[in-house]
């Protein structure tokens, strides 16, 4: 499947095609995914305590991944991905542009060479209390 969770798409067949929407939840196994805005089902939620008042609740429902494509961010159409090598790595490439559609591999590339910090170092309670004491007998003295 070569939807992911936090992409733009755009819905081609059925009754909401043309229209777009960022994908909330996907199951690979059913090949279904469910976008933002689309395919909105109505479902009666009935009172469970009294002090509750009951309503109608709209959901987004799941459609097919068929009939949804990638919207490439660098040139905003809607394009089949395709699949690239970079550093070693397989990420999703937009055939037209070029441009890497994999969000989180740019993201913890450029996170990784701006932090390296050292841990901190543990110390045990006994001991921080035991070089408390110390100071506090040199700062008598």
């Amino acid at each position: 499947m070569n939807v992911k969770l936090n992409d733009n798409v755009l819905v081609i067949t059925g009754k909401y095609a043309g229209k777009q929407g960022k994908v909330i939840a996907t199951s690979p196994k059913s090949g279904k995914v469910t976008v933002e805005g689309i395919n909105t089902q109505h479902k009666a939620q009935k009172a469970r305590r009294g002090n509750e008042v009951s309503k109608i609740i709209e959901k987004e429902g799941a459609i097919d991944v068929s009939n949804v494509m990638v919207v490439c961010p660098a040139c905003d159409k809607a394009v089949r991905v395709k699949s690239g090598l970079q550093d070693g790595k397989r990420v999703r490439v937009c055939p037209k542009c070029g441009a890497v559609l994999d969000k989180a591999y740019t993201a913890k590339k450029a996170g990784k060479e701006a932090k390296k910090e050292e841990p901190k170092k543990r110390t045990r309670k006994r001991a921080a209390k035991a070089e408390a004491k110390a100071q506090e007998e040199k700062a008598e003295e």
